[in-house]
Parts: C-alpha cells; sequence; structure tokens
C-alpha cells in the first residue's frame, strides 16, 4: 500500500487546502486513536508551535482521539523534540505535533512520534492511512476519552535540555544572541541559556499567531548575523519555528551550518575520545565534510534527504551522530530526534571543553561552495527519465574536472526540484547551477 498523507515528515500542506482542513484532522485524531490504543486505552500528548491554525487543528484532533476513546494530554506550544522527550517520560502511546517546522504560518501539518520518541514507522503510518479509509464510528459515551493539560511541559522540558550539558561547566561570562524565530522555542531556549548562565540577547520571542519564521530563525539567520555584531555577542543561535533545527553564527557574523555543526560536535567527541563509529550526512552534505572527517579516520556515509533516513542508517550501524546542513542535527547520545536547543549546547560545550571560539572549532573543515536553486515542479519528478537534464548534468559534472558534485531532488516538503552543484569555485558553481537550473525549468514547463 502506498501512502496518501504522509510525507518524510509527517503530513503538510496549506492551511485550508486539502488534508489540512478541521475536518481531516478530525477524522485523523480518530483514526490515528484507533491505531495507538489497540493495546489499551493509552495516553496520546498533543504539542503545537506558534502558528494560529495550531489552535483549531489541537481542538480537532483531540476530538477525533477522544471519540476513539483515547485520552489526551495537551502540552500547548512547545517544541518538537519536546514532544518527543515527554511522551517518553509520560509513557504515553504516542505524541502529535501540529506544526510545519520551518514554514510560513499559511502552511501547517502534524507529526507523530512512538512512545519511544521517535518516529513512526512505514507500517504504523499505513495503518492510520487505512483507518483513514474507514467509516469513523464513536465509541460507546462511558468509553470516549478524557482530555487534561500538562502545566508544567515547559518547565520539565527545561530542565531536561539543562541535563544535556555538562554538569561541573556553566555559561557565565558568554554573551548569546538568540533567535526563537517567534516559534515553539520562544520561552524555552532563552530560559535553558539564561539558567545556565549566560547573558542572552533575545530575537523573535514574541509569536503572534502569524509571524512564525517570518524574516527570522534558522532559514534566515540575517538579522541574527547583525545582532551578533551590533552587541558583540560571542555567538549566535537560530532555531527554527518547531525548534528541531539550528543554525549558528560566530562572533564575526559568519554562518556556521549545520555540516560545520555536526563536525564540531563529531570532532570534540573525537578528540575525547568518546566517539563510537561515523557520522551519517545526507546527499546534500558538503563534501568539506566528508573530507575533514576522513583525515581523522571517522568514517562518514551519506542518507537520503529527511532526518527519518539519517536515524535509519545511524540505528543501522549504532552510531550516535549525524544531520543534514540544514541544522536538523541528531545526536542520540542525549536525545532520540532533531533538537535545536540541544544541539547548540553540545557545540557550546565543546567550545568550553576545549577553550575554543565556534570561529576556531570550525576551521577544522573546509566548506565547499555550494549552490542551490530550487525550480517549481508540480507531481512527480524522475531526473533519469529526462534526456535532456540527464545530459546537461553530466555535461555539469565533467565541467568541475571531478571536483565537485551534482544533485536534482524532488524537495520531500515543498513543490520544488533542488538543483544543486557543488565545486571548488564559488562563482563556477553559481554559474553552473542558474544554467542547469534554467534548463530544468524549460523542461518541467
Amino acid at each position: 500500500m502506498r501512502k496518501k498523507f504522509f510525507g518524510t515528515d509527517g503530513i503538510r500542506g496549506r492551511v485550508g487546502d486539502a488534508p489540512i482542513t478541521a475536518e481531516f484532522m478530525l477524522k485523523l485524531g480518530w483514526a490515528s486513536g484507533k491505531v495507538f490504543s489497540r493495546e489499551g486505552r493509552g495516553l496520546i500528548l498533543i504539542g503545537k508551535d506558534t502558528r494560529v491554525s495550531g489552535y483549531m487543528f489541537e481542538s480537532a484532533l483531540e476530538a477525533g482521539l477522544a471519540s476513539a476513546g483515547v485520552d489526551v494530554a495537551l502540552l500547548g506550544p512547545m517544541p518538537t523534540p519536546a514532544i518527543a522527550y515527554l511522551t517518553r517520560t509520560f509513557n504515553a502511546s504516542a505524541g502529535i505535533v501540529i506544526s510545519a517546522s520551518h514554514n510560513d504560518y499559511h502552511d501547517n501539518g502534524v507529526k507523530f512520534f512512538s512512545d519511544a520518541g521517535a518516529k513512526l514507522d512505514d507500517d504504523v503510518e499505513l495503518a492510520i492511512e487505512r483507518e483513514l479509509d474507514a467509516d469513523m464510528q464513536m465509541v460507546a459515551s462511558d468509553q470516549i476519552g478524557k482530555v487534561s493539560r500538562i502545566n508544567d511541559a515547559a518547565g520539565r522540558y527545561i530542565e531536561f535540555c539543562k541535563s544535556c550539558f555538562p554538569s561541573q561547566t556553566n555559561l557565565r561570562g558568554m554573551k548569546i544572541a538568540l533567535d526563537c524565530a517567534h516559534g515553539a522555542t520562544y520561552h524555552i531556549a532563552p530560559n535553558v541559556l539564561r539558567e545556565l548562565g549566560a547573558t542572552v540577547i533575545e530575537l523573535g520571542t514574541e509569536p503572534d499567531g502569524f509571524n512564525i519564521n517570518a524574516e527570522g530563525g534558522s532559514t534566515k539567520p540575517a538579522l541574527l548575523q547583525k545582532l551578533v555584531l551590533a552587541e558583540g555577542a560571542d555567538l549566535g543561535i537560530a532555531l527554527d519555528g518547531d525548534g528541531d533545527r539550528v543554525i549558528m553564527v560566530d562572533s564575526e557574523g559568519e554562518i556556521v551550518d549545520g555540516d560545520e555543526l555536526l563536525f564540531i560536535i563529531a570532532n570534540a567527541e573525537y578528540r575525547s575520545k568518546r566517539l563510537t563509529g561515523g557520522v551519517v550526512g545526507t546527499q546534500m552534505s558538503n563534501f568539506g565534510l566528508e573530507e575533514a572527517l576522513g583525515e581523522k579516520g571517522i568514517p562518514f556515509i551519506r542518507a537520503a534527504v529527511g532526518d527519518r533516513y539519517v536515524l535509519a542508517e545511524l540505528a543501522k550501524r549504532d552510531w550516535m551522530f549525524g544531520g543534514e546542513s540544514s541544522g536538523h542535527l541528531l545526536c542520540l547520545n542525549v536525545s532520540t530526534t532533531g533538537d535545536g536547543i540541544i544541539s547548540a549546547l553540545q557545540v557550546l560545550a565543546a567550545m568550553l571543553e576545549f577553550n575554543s571560539s565556534l570561529l576556531e572549532l570550525k576551521a577544522g573543515m573546509k566548506k565547499y561552495p555550494q549552490h542551490m536553486i530550487n525550480v517549481a515542479c508540480q507531481g512527480k519528478f524522475d531526473p533519469t527519465r529526462q534526456d535532456v537534464i540527464t545530459k546537461a548534468v553530466a555535461q555539469t559534472e565533467k565541467k568541475l574536472g571531478g571536483r565537485g558534485r551534482v544533485l536534482l531532488r524532488p524537495s520531500g516538503t515543498e513543490p520544488v526540484v533542488r538543483v544543486m552543484v557543488e565545486g571548488e569555485d564559488a562563482a563556477i558553481v553559481a554559474t553552473l547551477t542558474e544554467d542547469l537550473a534554467r534548463i530544468v525549468s524549460a523542461e518541467l514547463g
């Protein structure tokens, strides 16, 4: 059975367009409740980010779950990784996140976590989709689920984040600029850093339901770069709307992306002789990451783009560290899923352990120029079936002279094809990307 609704990261789309409607969310709550309650009544947690439509979908999911006989606990606005953590600690049957991650407010979606705080297996998602095709039938009145609210959810998660930082040290004397993208970390991340001793300059901590990810956060760090320089901060931390991604800014205002952060974390583990196994990146990971790890004898492999594929490769090899250029990092030694706050704390811990600035730690990796253009695409895209595109890719690779990469990849979350070229010369890489993107765009119509 092929999945109709679930993508690489749950179900996502524009609010008001099927399936991101209140009616669908009611049915989704019922369908998921049926699946998760097969071994008993169970408890399901619901958390959300700060977009205005979250209130509507929270109510719809809550009603659907209760009608399936499942008890529900509401967490309110909380980062995605917090729902994963709290699902485990409350021994819940599952956790549900209402979020469209780094997208703007007019999009929304739903992600699920298992009782172990991990993304759902394909067979569970397929089971939910089968229930979605069935007629919705409510349980008897004496079996309707009850709904409660966990009022100390934020405090619990703040303490967990702090526990992932070395207990013998602190951030006193460090000035950090922090951008929460007006998203789910707005009341979490500043408190974590302050309680660890840092001086925090806040940005993006006043959500109004519509400004999530607007001109800020991990996908738009320009304001944070300016803030770091203006305040003379030691570094900047940019989180996305649901808190599972992080990008940092060094003291000179330069971006430190997910590949560089992954290198810093893995290299710190290597230098401290704590690293076991290797590192998992993706098809989009910079060649410089592979090269820098290789120089230290650290194994590196590439998975398909998407944290679930990185996680699958890590689990298969029993490795701890992996991630994406976007800043979605996995540190399985401390968390079960991508967590922007906890990933940032691992970098801060490395700075203190080796008495080095972020600028100095990232210098161990030479980043190759990489340019990407998104080309609009409706429907399925297979570059191997497009002769003109296949030929253009081969010509581009030839011009790189074996010192670069070309990647065409349909996005898992947006109706676009990502056209990426990587090589040694930034100007040549940009020109080749633009030329290839024009050809892809013309062929896709």
